[in-house]
């Protein structure tokens, strides 16, 4: 099974998860936009179990539909790496794309919040879009 490595910039956080992710998303709610600085969230998700080496500082929040997020951010460097969701920290993890440092990383399958996409922002052809969170 191939393992893939997240990075934060400095190195010192890491997140070890084993196979192809079980789907790569888009985010573009306005607290994705302000947690990652940038105008949308790239997301992967996969299955535990998963490592993580290093120290992590985290933020809790509170979604739109009362689920509670955990995101992990690096101590040293501020990078935004992982987050999971409270009470199914044991069946997956969401991952930062950029953290792979993969251009050959999967194209986003979904994007959500598409109401609070920027208007220059293009998407892929085949990507199912949500106007808000289809969860």
């Amino acid at each position: 099974m191939r393992s893939r490595t997240a990075t934060c910039s400095c190195g010192q956080l890491r997140i070890e998860v084993q196979g192809e992710p079980l789907g790569v998303g888009l985010c573009h709610c306005f607290a994705c936009q302000r947690r990652t600085g940038s105008v949308f969230a790239a997301l992967a998700g996969f299955a535990a179990p998963y490592k993580v080496f290093g120290t992590a500082t985290e933020y809790v929040r509170v979604g739109d539909k009362g689920a509670k997020f955990r995101f992990r951010f690096c101590p040293v460097c501020g990078t935004n790496l992982f987050h999971t969701e409270e009470g199914r920290e044991d069946s997956s993890v969401g991952v930062a794309v950029g953290a792979f440092a993969d251009p050959s990383f999967p194209p986003p399958q979904d994007s959500v919040y598409d109401c609070r996409r920027h208007s220059w922002v293009q998407l892929p052809p085949e990507t199912t879009i949500y106007e808000t969170d289809p969860a």
